[in-house]
């Protein structure tokens, strides 16, 4: 399935959507945030996602091409197309009920880092980078950087990597502990499917109220990450994956997980 500037394939029980505007390194225009969103839409009995690129970039971030750019009224500009476009997309990835993987190739930048480490596992090539350009045109940020990096590295690094606007290598991000990992280029896809397919043979409701419970517990008091924990067990311990994998942990076999 194509959406605009985007395409849907599937391999077995992984959705893959792939960013397909290699002639703008994928630039997240507003166009390309509604295709996306659009897809995410249409995942159906999906158990994993994959998101990857065409081309030589994952992402090259907001589109300094469009319409208003660096003209007086552009902050109308970006405030609506943020609105309507980029942050519905965001929040849409926030909310799957799956697991997410990103594999990323060149560079991710502005905007599309803040895309590609939302996923739950990050796989950059060797030879990627991540790049926060925001200052280098004269803005600040968006798509969630601000909620997500000083969650992952911290508030010092976050500040350096939002500000100094500096490039920052995969090996470096995997130091960091930015990505789950960083492998050769020509391995890049074969190795970031490889790992959405083990998610997509795990306990998917689990996986699903894990991504929820993780959220909100970065927002919420150890009272209430304590009932979230305490709902998501109840969810999960009626799941016929619960009851069968039980029943094999006492029949020392390995458990079939079906995703229900």
């Amino acid at each position: 399935m194509t959406s605009g500037k985007a395409k849907l394939t599937r391999h077995g029980e992984v959705a893959v959507v792939t960013l397909s505007d290699p002639a703008t390194r994928n630039a997240l225009s507003w166009d390309m945030a509604d295709a996306l969103r659009h897809l995410l839409q249409q995942l159906g009995d999906a158990r994993a996602l994959l998101i990857c690129a065409e081309g030589k970039g994952f992402c090259s971030g907001g589109d300094m091409t469009m319409e208003g750019a660096g003209k007086p009224g552009f902050g109308a500009v970006l405030d609506k197309g943020l609105g309507e476009s980029v942050n519905p997309l965001m929040r849409e990835l926030a909310d799957l009920d799956i697991p997410v993987v990103t594999a990323v190739n060149g560079a991710a930048a502005g905007a599309g880092a803040s895309l590609a480490l939302s996923a739950d596992f990050v796989v950059a090539a060797q030879d990627s980078f991540f790049l926060f350009a925001f200052p280098k045109v004269g803005l600040a940020l968006d798509a969630g950087a601000s909620w997500l990096l000083p969650r992952l590295i911290g508030m010092a690094r976050a500040t350096r990597a939002l500000m100094l606007a500096e490039r920052i290598p995969a090996d470096q991000a995997l130091e960091w502990g930015m990505i789950h990992d960083a492998v050769p280029p020509e391995e890049l896809f074969d190795r970031a499917l490889a790992l959405a397919e083990q998610l997509a043979d795990g306990p998917t409701v689990a996986y699903g109220q894990i991504r929820r419970a993780l959220r909100q517990g970065q927002q919420v008091s150890y009272e209430d990450a304590l009932e979230t924990e305490r709902d998501a067990q109840r969810t999960c311990g009626d799941t016929d994956d619960c009851l069968n994998a039980v029943a094999s942990f006492r029949e020392k076999q390995q458990p079939v997980f079906r995703g229900n």
